[in-house]
C-alpha cells in the first residue's frame, strides 16, 4: 500500500492536471474545485481502507456497526479539515457530530478514528479531529456553504455495494460544484459493484465528468439519449424504507417498462444516470411528512444536471436548496436522462 504522505505528493502533482482536463474554462470556483477533489478523493481512499482493514465475516454476521462508524467520523473529519484551511470563513452543513463520538465509553473508538485520519492527514490531535467533524454543524439556508454526506449508502458500505462520498457547494440555494467518490462502482461497468472506484465531478455550468479514483485524466459524462420507457434501465433505493418499491413497480408497469429496477445504495445512483448506465432514479416518498436531507442530493443534482439530465420532486417543482438542512418544500424526486422525464411524472400522477 502507498504511504499516505506518498499519496498525498502524488494528488498534489495530479491536482492541476485533473482541474485544466476536467475544466478547461476555469471559473472563479477554481480553488474549491481543487479542494474538494482533493478531500473528496482522500476521504473515499480512507473509506475504502478502513473496509478492507475492518469489515469482516464475524462484523457482518454481528451486524456490528463499528467499522462504518470509524470511516464516517474519519471521513467527515478528513473533509471539515480540508475545506477549513482553504476556506475558514465557509459555513458547512453535515451529517454527523461528535456528542456520541465523545463519550468515555468510545474512548477506543476515538482512539481509532483519529489513527486513520493522521494517515491521511497528519498531525492532527483527537481534540482536532472532533473539532473537525463539529464543523458541520450549519444549518444552510442563504449564503456560501457546504454541504456534505461522509458516507452516503451505509448498509452498501458493510455489504461491499456502492456508496458514495458526498460533497457540494451551495451559493444563495443553487448548488455551484459537487464532487461524488464513488469507491465501489466502475466507471466502464457501473451496474456491478468494482473496487476500480471512481470520481464525479460537476461544475455550475461547466460540464460533468468522471475518472479513476486514483489514477488517469477526467473525461465528460452525459445521460443517455434513450426515451422510450419500455427500454428505460430505473433505479430506486436499496431498501424500501428510503423509497417506495411498491409506487415505483406500479409507475413502471404504467409506463410498460420491461427491465427489472437496478438497486442501488446512495448517490451512486445519480452517478448511473449521469453516465447514461439507467435512464431513471425515483426517490418515492414512504410517508407524508418525510423531509429529504440535502446532503443526500445536492452533490448528485448537479452532476445530473450537468450531463444533460433533469430532477425535479414527483410534483414537477424545482429542487429548493434554500430551505435549510432539508429538502422541506419538496416531496420525493424524480431524476431522468431528461427525454424520459415528462411520461415520468405523467406515469407517477397516473400511479
Amino acid at each position: 500500500m502507498r504511504a499516505a504522505g506518498d499519496l498525498h505528493s502524488v494528488l498534489q502533482r495530479r491536482r492541476e492536471a485533473v482541474i485544466l482536463t476536467a475544466f478547461p474554462e476555469l471559473t472563479m470556483f477554481e480553488k474549491e474545485i481543487e479542494t474538494a477533489l482533493d478531500a473528496v478523493r482522500l476521504a473515499a481512499l480512507l473509506c475504502r481502507r478502513v473496509r478492507r482493514d475492518l469489515v469482516t465475516e464475524e462484523t457482518i454476521a454481528k451486524l456490528d456497526r463499528s467499522p462504518v462508524t470509524v470511516a464516517d467520523y474519519a471521513s467527515q473529519a478528513v473533509i471539515i479539515h480540508t475545506l477549513a484551511r482553504s476556506f475558514p470563513g465557509d459555513a458547512i452543513v453535515a451529517e454527523e457530530d461528535s456528542s456520541a463520538l465523545g463519550q468515555e465509553s468510545n474512548v477506543v473508538l476515538r482512539s481509532r478514528i483519529v489513527e486513520y485520519v493522521n494517515d491521511y492527514v497528519p498531525g492532527l490531535t483527537e481534540a482536532d479531529v472532533l473539532a473537525a467533524v463539529d464543523g458541520g454543524r450549519c444549518e444552510g439556508g442563504e449564503g456560501r456553504f457546504w454541504t456534505l454526506d461522509p458516507i452516503d449508502g451505509t448498509k452498501g458500505y458493510i455489504r461491499g455495494d456502492r456508496y458514495a462520498v458526498a460533497l457540494a457547494m451551495i451559493e444563495d440555494g443553487e448548488v455551484a460544484l459537487g464532487v461524488l467518490g464513488c469507491p465501489n462502482l466502475d466507471p466502464l461497468d457501473p451496474l456491478i459493484a468494482s473496487d476500480t472506484g471512481c470520481l464525479f465531478h460537476a461544475l455550475r455550468g461547466g460540464g460533468a465528468f468522471v475518472r479513476d479514483l486514483e489514477t488517469g485524466p477526467a473525461g465528460p459524462i452525459t445521460v443517455s439519449g434513450n426515451a422510450d420507457p419500455a427500454q428505460a434501465v430505473f433505479c430506486e433505493s436499496y431498501e424500501s424504507v428510503h423509497s417506495s418499491h411498491h409506487g415505483s413497480g406500479r409507475m413502471m408497469r404504467t409506463l410498460g417498462t420491461t427491465r427489472p429496477p437496478v438497486r442501488v445504495d446512495s448517490q451512486a445512483k445519480y452517478a448511473l444516470v449521469a453516465c447514461g448506465a439507467a435512464g431513471v432514479y425515483l426517490r418515492l416518498p414512504t410517508r407524508a411528512d418525510y423531509e429529504e436531507k440535502i446532503w443526500d442530493h445536492a452533490a448528485g443534482w448537479l452532476l445530473v444536471r450537468e450531463a444533460g439530465g433533469r430532477v425535479t420532486d414527483v410534483n414537477g417543482k424545482a429542487i429548493d436548496f434554500s430551505r435549510g438542512r432539508t429538502l422541506s418544500s419538496n416531496s420525493g424526486l424524480v431524476v431522468t436522462n431528461g427525454h424520459l422525464h415528462a411520461a415520468v411524472l405523467d406515469a407517477f400522477k397516473s400511479a
